[in-house]
């Protein structure tokens, strides 16, 4: 790795790397491409009011993984993870565990108690579910035929202390 970087702040390139990388990984459908790319357009135009927080991780300038999260207001201290992706040519380097960490360490200065994430059922999110599991996340609920039929809901939580 040469000058790697996490970074709080959300540049103007970082709509087309987001779209690049969430489309590179192949796990998501074009609208939910299109919705990441919209949640980075919400912070770019609402800074910090914005309800969007993002991590990313750079490389001699270039993101090659980020993570975007937020507080859920409807309660006192739970968080939701809501992306997390890393450019596939980048993937195995424990990119996406120092986002991970970067987002709980986040979440806990800023008061928060638990983070929850929320994931697909379909064989190919499995590498994804044991990330979770091996990042100490526990299952807390699966949704069955949630995003369609076969294709549940599988809810993680970690709790931060």
């Amino acid at each position: 790795m040469r000058n790697p970087e996490l970074r709080t702040f959300v540049l103007a390139s970082d709509r087309e790397r987001v779209r690049e990388i969430t489309a590179a990984t192949g796990m998501f459908h074009p609208p939910e491409v299109e919705v990441a790319v919209e949640l980075v357009d919400d912070r770019l135009a609402k800074g910090d009011v914005s309800d969007y927080f993002f991590r990313f991780f750079d490389e001699d300038g270039t993101a090659l993984g980020y993570a975007c999260y937020g507080y859920d207001t409807m309660t006192q201290a739970s968080w939701e993870l809501y992306w997390i992706a890393v450019d596939p040519r980048a993937q195995g380097r424990g990119i996406g565990r120092q986002l991970l960490r970067a987002v709980e360490d986040d979440v806990r200065a800023r008061g928060g108690s638990r983070l929850y994430v929320e994931t697909a059922g379909r064989p190919q999110y499995a590498p994804t579910r044991a990330f979770y599991l091996a990042s100490a996340y526990a299952l807390a609920a699966e949704l069955p035929d949630f995003y369609a039929p076969g294709d549940a809901k599988v809810i993680f939580l970690k709790v931060l202390t």
